[in-house]
C-alpha cells in the first residue's frame, strides 16, 4: 500500500472517532472540513519515508505518527486562519473554518485536532509500547513550548524576532517531529533525524514566503501578500527576491545532507531531492530558466 494510501486511511480513521456517537455533530464537520479533502501531506509523507527508511517494523505505529503530525498541521491551519491571526476567508481554495463554521466551533475544531492526534498514537501504542514516550516527548515538544508552534506563532506578537529562529518554530518544528517520530516508530534513534526536518521545514517556510509575495490567491488557495499585510517575519522581506531563492535552494541542499545513514539512506534522498526541487514557486522557475 502507497504512503498517501496509508495516510488517507489513517486520517479518515481518526475524524471516524470524532464523528462518533455523542460528539456535537456541527463540530465534527468543522473538524472534517479542516482535515479534507487532502493538502499536499508532505510531512506525514516524510514521516512515513523517513519510517521505511529505518525499516518501519511497527507500521501502525508509524501511520498513527504521521496521522497525527498532519491532524497537528490541520489544527495550526483553522487557527492562524482566526481573525485573531490572519483573517483568511480561503484555505486550499476554499472558506476557511472559520468562515464556513464559525468563529467558536473553528477555535474548537482546532482544539479537538490537537488532542485527537494524541488520542491515536495511544490507540496504536500496543504494537510497541516501548516506543510511545519517545513518540509522544518528540510530537508534543513540536507543538508546544519553548520552540514548538506555539512558541513559533507567539514570535507574531513580540517586537521583533530573530527569523530563522521564528521559521524554525512555526514551520520547522512540525517537520524536524515528522522526521523523528518516523524513525522513533521504527525503533531507530530519533534525535539523529531531527536535522533533515529543520532544513525543511525552514526551506518550505521560505518557499511559503516566496509564494506569498509572487503569487495571487487563486494560485495560493488562500489569501496572498500576508506576510507584508500583516507585518511578518519573511525570508523575502529579510533578503529580498532573490537572496530568499538562494536561501532556499541552500537548505534544500542542507536537507539531502543531513539524511543519516541507514538502509533506505539512498531511496530517501531521491525523496527528499525530488520533493525539494518543487518547493520553488512556478513563476520562479520559469524567469530563472
Amino acid at each position: 500500500m502507497d504512503a498517501v494510501t496509508r495516510i488517507e486511511r489513517a486520517l479518515s480513521a481518526a475524524i471516524g472517532l470524532a464523528e462518533g456517537p455523542g460528539c456535537p455533530p456541527r463540530l465534527a464537520l468543522a473538524m472534517r472540513h479542516a482535515v479534507f479533502p487532502k493538502g499536499a501531506r508532505v510531512r506525514p509523507r516524510l514521516c512515513l519515508a523517513v519510517a521505511g527508511a529505518c525499516g518501519d517494523d511497527a507500521p501502525a505505529l508509524a501511520e498513527a505518527a504521521a496521522a497525527s503530525i498532519e491532524l497537528l498541521h490541520c489544527a495550526s491551519l483553522v487557527h492562524d486562519d482566526l481573525p485573531c491571526f490572519d483573517d483568511a476567508a480561503t484555505r486550499r481554495g476554499r472558506p476557511s473554518v472559520h468562515a464556513a463554521h464559525g468563529e467558536p466551533l473553528a477555535v474548537l475544531a482546532g482544539d479537538a485536532l490537537i488532542v485527537l492526534s494524541f488520542q491515536l498514537l495511544a490507540r496504536a501504542a500496543h504494537q510497541a509500547p516501548a516506543r510511545l514516550g519517545a513518540l509522544v516527548a518528540v510530537i508534543g515538544d513540536s507543538v508546544g513550548v519553548p520552540r514548538g508552534i506555539v512558541a513559533g506563532q507567539a514570535w507574531e506578537s513580540e517586537p521583533r524576532c530573530d527569523l530563522a529562529q521564528y521559521q524554525r518554530e512555526k514551520t520547522g518544528s512540525l517537520f524536524a517531529a515528522a522526521t523523528a517520530a518516523g524513525a522513533a516508530a521504527a525503533g531507530a534513534d530519533a534525535a539523529v533525524w531531527r536535522l533533515l526536518g529543520d532544513r525543511l521545514g525552514e526551506a518550505y517556510q521560505v518557499a511559503d514566503d516566496l509564494r506569498d509575495a509572487v503569487e495571487d490567491e487563486s494560485e495560493m488557495g488562500k489569501p496572498a501578500g500576508q506576510d507584508a499585510a500583516h507585518h511578518r517575519p519573511s525570508a523575502v522581506l529579510q533578503y529580498g527576491l532573490s537572496g530568499a531563492i538562494a536561501r532556499l535552494e541552500d537548505l534544500a541542499a542542507e536537507a539531502v545532507a543531513a539524511i543519516p545513514d541507514c538502509p533506505g539512506a539512498s531511496a530517501l534522498r531521491a525523496v527528499i531531492l525530488s520533493e525539494t526541487r518543487r518547493l520553488l514557486p512556478r513563476k520562479l522557475s520559469v524567469n530563472a530558466a
